[in-house]
């Protein structure tokens, strides 16, 4: 044991030196533009969360939340084939299910769970599966769960996707199945789904997506990206989450056709040996879809936000990955320059946090900003003077 503990703190040491060490600071508020941070005085303005609507505090949830609690208890205390599905459970599927467009679905602890529970059940080794390079790593672990060949292309080269998808034609798959993240969260990019749609029907190929950073916020009703891009008949498969724009709690699913969701209620793990929702958050959550079908005025405060940040920051002279997504990530190569700058911007009293490798690729360290409705201009003008006068200490701008 004692051989096996210096090891371990050998490792750690060298992340600290690394400047790759990741720090929790505990909220003593509710999660919101604005929060409390334990030991540090004043509230901060948070551009870190994944509260795109701003629902996490949303009185509406809470109450939700605080009924189901009050009628259903606190746990199930059982998976769900045993005696661990409540009547809000089926209500959450099936509203999500009708909000996604999908005939059933199906709910999970958390959508890395719905990832690393979606592919073994439903290929084997006679299948395939072709993944977009900078996929989640949720979708990576469920694929290396499954024993079906694997083919990886660039991030959204749809050269590569197709000359993939014809060496697993060529290779005798019997199923091939596209899965990509609908927006790649380190960057904000969109994945090209209407190609994707084009090839996989060339080559009869199903297509997953994972939703997890647009459910809420793009397309019609923020429904996702299949509706932003106008190819919802072409995604067979979504994933999604319950804990980002959706009220930002626990919870995540996989939405699709009904023998596909039958299938994995008999045979997807996650789901057959975890516990059930709580039935406060599935209450909260139908409320959330409730709130986000109708939340035009959010999305377009959300939007607002971002456009109006996007180009203060570029008016600094701050580098940006390009997009449309809420997602605006400022990059600074480095791991030690962006924990540095992450540094600056919580004494001044802006809440960010560095990205950097092996979360990013090595030399790609960024700090990932992220809007919310709930942003007012005051807070993103603080936000950006605080931005540049800590790039500039740090040399990072002129």
């Amino acid at each position: 044991m004692s051989a096996f503990l210096a090891r371990i703190d050998a490792e750690l040491a060298e992340i600290r030196a690394a400047d790759l060490y990741k720090t929790e600071r505990p909220i003593r508020s509710p999660q919101g533009a604005r929060v409390s941070i334990e030991g540090r005085g004043g509230d901060i303005i948070n551009l870190c969360a994944n509260n795109y609507l701003g629902l996490a505090d949303n009185p509406e949830l809470v109450a939700a939340a605080t009924a189901a609690l009050e009628t259903s208890g606190y746990g199930m205390a059982s998976v769900r084939f045993i005696c661990g599905t409540h009547d809000l459970h089926r209500e959450l599927e099936t509203s999500i299910a009708r909000y996604l467009g999908k005939d059933d679905a199906i709910l999970f602890a958390a959508c890395f769970d719905a990832n690393g529970g979606l592919f073994e059940p439903l290929l084997t080794d006679q299948d395939a599966i072709v993944s977009d390079s900078l996929n989640h790593a949720s979708i990576i672990d469920g694929i290396r769960l499954c024993k079906a060949k694997r083919y990886r292309y660039a991030n959204s080269d749809m050269n590569e996707l197709e000359a993939a998808l014809k060496q697993a034609r060529a290779d005798g798959a019997r199923s091939i199945m596209i899965a990509t993240d609908g927006v790649f969260s380190m960057d904000g990019y969109l994945a090209k789904l209407p190609e994707i749609v084009a090839l996989a029907r060339a080559y009869d190929a199903v297509v997953m997506v994972d939703d997890c950073h647009a459910t809420g916020i793009m397309g019609e009703r923020g429904a996702g990206t299949h509706v932003h891009h106008g190819v919802a008949d072409g995604i067979d498969i979504l994933t999604g989450t319950l804990g980002k724009a959706l009220g930002g709690a626990i919870g995540g699913y996989i939405a699709g056709p009904q023998a596909v969701i039958d299938l994995l209620r008999q045979r997807a793990r996650p789901y057959l040996f975890s516990n059930a929702l709580p039935p406060m958050v599935t209450a909260a959550s139908i409320k959330a879809i409730e709130l986000a079908e109708k939340g035009d005025h959010l999305r377009a405060r959300l939007y607002a936000n971002t456009a109006k940040w996007r180009s203060g920051l570029e008016a600094l002279g701050f580098r940006l990955l390009p997009g449309e997504h809420p997602i605006v990530p400022v990059m600074f190569g480095e791991a030690s320059i962006a924990q540095a700058m992450a540094k600056r911007l919580y004494e001044a009293g802006v809440y960010v946090s560095g990205f950097f490798y092996p979360v990013v690729p090595k030399g790609q360290a960024r700090i990932r900003t992220q809007m919310n409705a709930d942003l007012t201009e005051d807070d993103l003008d603080a936000a950006l003077a605080a931005f540049g006068e800590a790039g500039r200490e740090l040399k990072v701008i002129s």
